[in-house]
C-alpha cells in the first residue's frame, strides 16, 4: 500500500506541475469574451436598440457597443467614438493605444477610457486571439528536434531497466543462496512458518533469498524514471512558447524554438521589415509636358490601385490626396511582375479632372484609354521604353538619399519619375548591432536598386547587401547562404559547419524565402501568407524581438539540457543504490522509498521547466552620445538585454530616437 500511495502522490504532483506549464494558454483563453452588446443601426446611421448576445452569435458586419472597462469581444473597426485600449496581454505593449474612428481593434483587449462602437471584421475562429490560441496550442503539442534524443534513450531505457531488474534478482538470489549470512537480520515473509534467524535449512534460505532478491528487483523498477527524460523537453517547450506569446513572440512549435538559437545569419527584407513599409511620395517630376501633374497622378494612381505593393499603395494614397477624391478610375488587363513593375489599361479617369486644360477630346466623353507601365529601369527596357540619360542621373541622386524612384510610361512614352521614401524603423540599427554582438551576422536582401539599398543598409549598419533580387530569386539567395556561398567574413562568423540561416520578412513575395530558411520570422503586420510560412511571428512589429526570440530560445534549450542532465544523473545515481550496490555499507532502499524518489524526479524536472516563466525581455536601453578623443561620435548603448554596454556608430543616434521598454 505504501508503494501505491507514493506512486499516486507523485503522479498527482506531476499533474499539478504540468498544468502550470500551460498557464500562458489559460491566460489567453481567459481573455475571450463570452458576451457582446449588439447595437442596431437605423437607416440614417443612428444607434438604436441594444441587445446582449452570446459571443458565438456575433457575425461579421455586426455593430457592437463596448463600454469602458469591458473587453472588446471580436476584431473590428471603430465606427463611432474614441478610447484608449490596453493591448498588453496580446502584444506586450505596456502603454494604452489610442483608438479613433477607422482604427482597428483586437478582440480580447481591454477598453479603458471611452465608449466606442465597432463593426465586427473577424469573428469566431478568425479573430486574432483565436489564431494566437491555436498557434500556442499547436506549438505546445509539437516536438522539438532535441526530443528525438529523449525518445531514442527511452526506446532503450525501458527494456534495459527490465533486464537490469531481472539481473538484480538473479544476482541477489545467487548471493543469498551461496552466502546465507547476507540474509541475517532480515525478516522473511514468504515462509510464514519459519524465520531466517531461526532456521538454517536450505528451503528457508531459498525462500528468504527469493524475497530479498524480489525486493531489490522491484526497487529497481520503481526508481527507474523514463518519464523524467520524456518530460524534459515538452514541459520546457510548453513554458517557453507560452512565455514568448506573453511577450508578443509567437513561436509555432518546438522546432523553431530550438532552431533560432543556432542561427548564424539573419537575412532581413528591406521594405516593411527594416523600414516601416509605409512609404510616401516625396517628389513627382514630369519628363514630358504632354501630361500635367494632376492628370498623371489620376492615371498612375488608377493603375496602382490594383497593386498590393507598399510603393503602389503610396502612389494611390498620394494621388487621392492631391486629387481630393476617394476613388479612382477603372483598371483592366492588369499584370504585375514581382521585382519589376506592372502594366495595365486605365480608363474612366475623366471625372478626376477639375480643369478643362486637363482634358483631351477623348477625355471629355470618357472614352480615353491609356496603356500604362509603372516600374523600374529593367521593366522599361523590357517594354522598349527609352530612359534618357538625364532621367538616369536624376534617379541616381534620389537613390543615393535612400529613396526609391518609380518610372511611369503612358502609351509607350516615359512621362515621369516618382520618388518614394520609406522611413527606417527606429530600432533597426540597434537590433542589427545587438545581433552582431551575439555573433549573428546580418544581411539585407531586397528587390530595390542597389543605390537605395546601400543607403538604407548604411543607416542600419548592415555591410552585406543583396540588391535587385527578384522575389522568385530570394529563395535561391537563402539557399546559397545555406550552402556557404558567402563572403569570407560571413564564413568566419558561421564557422566551418553548415550555417543556419533565418529570414525576416513580411510580404507575399517573402514566403518562399521564409519557407526555405532554417527559421522564418514574420513581422506581425505582414500578409497572411507570410505569417503562415514563418515559424515565428513578431506581433509587436519590433525588430528587437528577433533578439528576444534568440535569447528565449537559448534559455529554453539550456533549460532542456539541464533537465536532461538531472534526469540522467538521477537514474545514474539512483539505479545502483536501488540495485543494492551500497548494501555492504548498510545503505539500501525499499520499494516505497524508490517510488517517492521517482515522483520527486518527475516534479523536479517540471519545476525546473517552470523556472522559464521568470524570463523577461530585459529592461530598457539607455542611449548616450559620447565624444571621442579623435573627434568622432559614438553612441553608447547600455542594454540590460545583453548585460553589457555597446558602442554604436554615430549614425545610429539619428535613427534610434526612442527607448525600447
Amino acid at each position: 500500500p505504501t508503494l501505491i500511495v507514493f506512486i499516486s502522490f507523485g503522479r498527482w504532483l506531476e499533474h499539478v506541475a504540468k498544468g502550470k506549464t500551460s498557464q500562458a494558454l489559460t491566460d489567453l483563453l481567459s481573455l475571450q469574451a463570452s458576451e457582446a452588446t449588439l447595437a442596431k443601426v437605423g437607416e440614417k446611421g443612428q444607434i438604436g436598440e441594444e441587445q446582449v448576445v452570446d459571443i458565438e452569435l456575433v457575425q461579421k458586419g455586426d455593430i457592437l457597443k463596448v463600454v469602458p472597462g469591458d473587453r472588446i469581444p471580436v476584431d473590428g473597426k471603430v465606427i463611432l467614438g474614441s478610447s484608449s485600449v490596453d493591448e498588453s496581454m496580446l502584444t506586450g505593449e505596456s502603454l494604452p493605444v489610442r483608438k479613433e474612428v477607422g482604427d482597428t481593434v483586437i478582440g480580447g483587449t481591454l477598453n479603458q477610457a471611452g465608449l466606442i462602437f465597432i463593426s465586427a471584421t473577424h469573428v469566431g475562429a478568425d479573430t486574432a486571439l483565436a489564431q494566437i490560441v491555436r498557434l500556442v496550442e499547436d506549438a505546445q503539442m509539437s516536438k522539438a528536434p532535441i526530443q528525438r534524443f529523449a525518445d531514442k534513450i527511452a526506446g532503450y531505457f525501458v527494456p534495459g531497466i527490465i533486464a537490469l531488474s531481472v539481473l538484480t534478482w538473479i544476482i541477489w538470489f545467487s548471493v543469498g543462496v551461496t552466502n546465507p549470512s547476507t540474509l541475517e537480520g532480515k525478516e522473511c515473509t514468504l515462509n510464514t512458518n519459519h524465520s531466517r534467524n531461526s532456521s538454517s535449512s536450505q528451503e528457508d534460505t531459498e525462500y528468504c533469498a527469493v524475497e530479498n532478491a524480489f525486493l531489490y528487483a522491484v526497487t529497481v523498477l520503481a526508481i527507474a524514471c523514463p518519464c523524467a527524460l520524456g518530460l524534459a523537453t515538452p514541459t520546457a517547450v510548453m513554458v517557453g512558447t507560452g512565455v514568448g506569446a506573453r511577450h508578443g513572440i509567437l513561436i509555432k512549435g518546438g522546432e523553431p524554438l530550438e532552431g533560432i538559437h543556432r542561427v548564424d545569419i539573419v537575412v532581413f527584407d528591406k521594405t516593411g521589415t527594416l523600414t516601416h513599409g509605409k512609404p510616401k511620395v516625396v517628389d513627382v517630376r514630369l519628363a514630358k509636358e504632354s501630361l500635367n501633374r494632376r492628370k498623371l497622378l489620376a492615371i498612375v494612381g488608377t493603375a496602382e490601385s490594383g497593386s498590393e505593393h507598399p510603393l503602389g499603395q503610396a502612389i494611390v494614397e498620394h494621388s487621392k490626396e492631391i486629387l481630393s477624391v476617394s476613388s479612382l478610375g477603372q483598371v483592366s488587363d492588369f499584370e504585375a511582375v514581382p521585382g519589376c513593375g506592372l502594366r495595365c489599361v486605365v480608363s474612366d479617369v475623366h471625372f478626376l479632372f477639375q480643369s478643362k486644360t486637363d482634358y483631351s477630346n477623348d477625355d471629355q466623353d470618357g472614352s480615353a484609354v491609356y496603356k500604362v507601365l509603372v516600374g523600374n529601369c529593367e521593366w522599361m527596357r523590357r517594354n522598349q521604353v527609352d530612359v534618357p540619360a538625364e532621367i538616369d542621373r536624376s534617379m541616381h541622386d534620389h537613390e543615393s538619399l535612400g529613396q526609391t524612384v518609380v518610372l511611369t510610361a503612358v502609351n509607350g512614352e516615359l512621362m515621369a519619375t516618382i520618388s518614394i521614401a520609406d522611413t527606417v524603423r527606429s530600432e533597426a540599427a540597434l537590433a542589427v548591432h545587438t545581433l552582431e554582438q551575439l555573433g549573428v551576422h546580418s544581411i539585407m536582401l531586397t528587390g530595390d536598386n542597389r543605390r537605395t539599398a546601400m543607403a538604407i543598409a548604411e543607416q542600419v549598419g548592415i555591410e552585406t547587401v543583396f540588391a535587385e533580387v527578384l522575389p522568385s530569386h530570394k529563395r535561391n539567395k537563402v539557399l546559397e547562404l545555406q550552402n556557404r556561398s558567402l563572403t569570407s567574413s560571413v564564413v568566419s562568423l558561421a564557422g566551418k559547419r553548415h550555417p543556419v540561416v533565418s529570414f525576416v520578412g513580411d510580404g507575399i513575395n517573402d514566403s518562399p524565402a521564409l519557407v526555405q530558411s532554417d527559421v522564418g520570422v514574420a513581422i506581425g503586420s505582414g500578409t497572411n501568407v507570410a505569417l503562415e510560412a514563418a515559424g515565428i511571428v513578431l506581433i509587436k512589429n519590433n525588430l528587437m524581438d528577433v533578439v528576444a526570440a534568440i535569447e528565449l530560445s537559448r534559455v529554453t534549450v539550456r533549460r532542456i539540457r539541464i533537465n536532461f542532465f538531472w534526469a540522467m544523473l538521477y537514474n545514474v545515481i539512483g539505479l545502483p543504490i536501488a540495485a543494492g550496490a551500497l548494501e555492504p555499507a548498510g545503505i539500501s532502499l525499499r520499494p516505497w522509498m524508490a517510488a517517492a524518489a521517482m515522483a520527486l524526479s518527475l516534479v523536479s524536472v517540471v519545476c525546473s521547466s517552470l523556472l522559464l516563466k521568470r524570463w523577461e525581455v530585459q529592461g530598457t536601453c539607455t542611449l548616450q552620445l559620447c565624444k571621442l578623443a579623435s573627434g568622432g561620435d559614438l553612441l553608447l548603448v547600455q542594454s540590460q538585454r545583453v548585460g553589457t554596454a555597446y558602442r554604436l556608430p554615430g549614425h545610429v543616434q539619428c535613427l534610434y530616437q526612442r527607448h525600447r521598454a
